[in-house]
């Protein structure tokens, strides 16, 4: 199964050019946006537009086939958050030092596994933020 062209265009088209993890802007970011798998074929997923996603290249690099991860609070086992599914200003949170909280356990979990939280990550949120191109909605 590939992605197509078209696919690709309405999946940029409904995330607005944004990564719909971690809120980076496809304008703003130096390395390839990649249509995400949300649930990977791997596990039963499929190229349906409602399992595809705008994933930034370290959020889709670091995410690979993983669909659930421990939460660092609970240590229950927890399933990313789903943007087909979920709402992400339910999930996540923007703290004033530029770090992306989790504020439910598939946050918690989607930011860890997702290394958003990383220190050149966090460190051009901070830059994107001072010219006013952060968060990307």
């Amino acid at each position: 199964m590939s992605i197509t062209a078209a696919q690709r265009r309405a999946v940029i088209q409904r995330a607005g050019g944004c990564c719909e993890y971690c809120r980076a802007s496809l304008n703003d970011e130096t390395s390839p946006f990649h249509v995400d798998h949300i649930v990977p074929i791997k596990h039963q997923g499929s190229d349906h537009l409602d399992n595809l996603c705008l994933a930034c290249y370290q959020c889709n690099a670091y995410k690979g086939s993983n669909i659930a991860a421990a939460d660092p609070v609970t240590g229950e086992a927890t399933f990313l958050y789903h943007p087909r599914k979920q709402r992400w200003d339910e999930h996540f949170a923007l703290n004033d030092d530029a770090t992306l909280r989790g504020i439910t356990p598939e946050g918690r979990v989607t930011i860890e596994v997702m290394r958003i939280n990383d220190e050149a990550r966090v460190y051009y949120r901070r830059i994107a933020i001072t010219l006013g191109q952060y968060p990307c909605f």
